[in-house]
């Protein structure tokens, strides 16, 4: 007579609670990690646009300086629509100019022999205390408000 073979169940059908947990916390120790990291190039690509926009602005000022011997803070002088501050990028950043007599720009709105452009953090962005914003001047002068960053080659480069 015929047996008829019955097939086995085996015992390991799954995965044990332990387990399921250590790969739980494996999981949340490289998000923990990998987060911030990723925000940071994020902040970092932001402010590559910033400043790129604002090199930009200062090429089109020297080039408006070299035709009328003066510079300007009309943004269709320049090229761009509408007024400043300009919105770069992807929002994240907005350019601005402030052409005066003198290297002491702050209010002097004067016959245009110097400038000064500065780059402004919104939205998101604004939260990098640590870089902040990025300041450029006619003499190629380079200036950065923020917490860690004594030059800007910390933060803008």
């Amino acid at each position: 007579m015929k047996t008829l073979c019955k097939p086995r169940i085996s015992a390991s059908a799954g995965f044990t609670m332990v387990e399921l947990m250590i790969v739980i916390i494996i999981a949340t120790i490289l998000a923990t990690i990998a987060i911030p990291s990723y925000q940071a190039q994020i902040r970092k690509s932001r402010r590559t646009d910033a400043k790129t926009a604002l090199l930009d602005l200062a090429a089109r000022e020297e080039r408006y300086n070299s035709t009328f011997n003066t510079y300007t803070s009309l943004p269709a002088n320049l090229g761009y629509s509408g007024n400043f501050p300009v919105t770069v990028g992807s929002g994240y950043y907005q350019i601005n100019i402030n052409v005066c007599t003198a290297l002491a720009c702050a209010t002097d709105k004067g016959t245009g022999v110097v400038f000064s452009a500065t780059a402004t953090a919104i939205k998101t962005q604004a939260k990098d205390t640590q870089c902040g914003n990025y300041t450029l001047d006619s003499t190629g002068g380079q200036a950065v408000t923020g917490t860690a960053s004594a030059t800007p080659a910390v933060c803008w480069n």
